[in-house]
């Protein structure tokens, strides 16, 4: 099959944006849409159009130079479902900088960790 990369899970251990922090980019950068919408539907287009069978997937890189055990790809394809919550911990602004401390950040975290807490409590009894 030709496999259109919807998202990818990276398993290597290096990663590119480790290391020195070059100004030529962000550092963190946003990752919701990492492969481009409109050139997937272009592309599933041209494929419809040629009667070229594509289907779309999760590349999941890993390192080699083995292949993947049965274990591993029970693994890789094992349906978990995901969830992630995180703690604001100060409001630094591009356009309005603001000094903070980490006692601020570390009292802000403090803070918020029973509520999330209780949330995280209540969807597992709720699972």
């Amino acid at each position: 099959d030709l496999m259109i990369i919807t998202d990818h899970i990276n398993f290597f251990p290096e990663h590119p944006l480790r290391g020195k922090n070059f100004p030529t980019g962000p550092r963190f950068l946003d990752m919701h849409e990492t492969y481009d919408r409109a050139l997937i539907a272009q592309a599933d287009k041209i494929a419809e159009e040629k009667g070229i069978r594509v289907v779309h997937g999760v590349y999941i890189g890993v390192t080699g130079p083995t292949y993947e055990t049965p274990a591993e790809y029970k693994m890789y394809h094992c349906g978990i479902k995901t969830f992630g919550i995180s703690i604001i911990t100060d409001l630094g602004l591009e356009d309005t900088p603001v000094e903070v401390s980490h006692e601020e950040v570390q009292i802000a975290a403090n803070n918020a960790q029973p509520l999330m807490t209780e949330i995280m409590r209540e969807m597992i009894n709720r699972c």
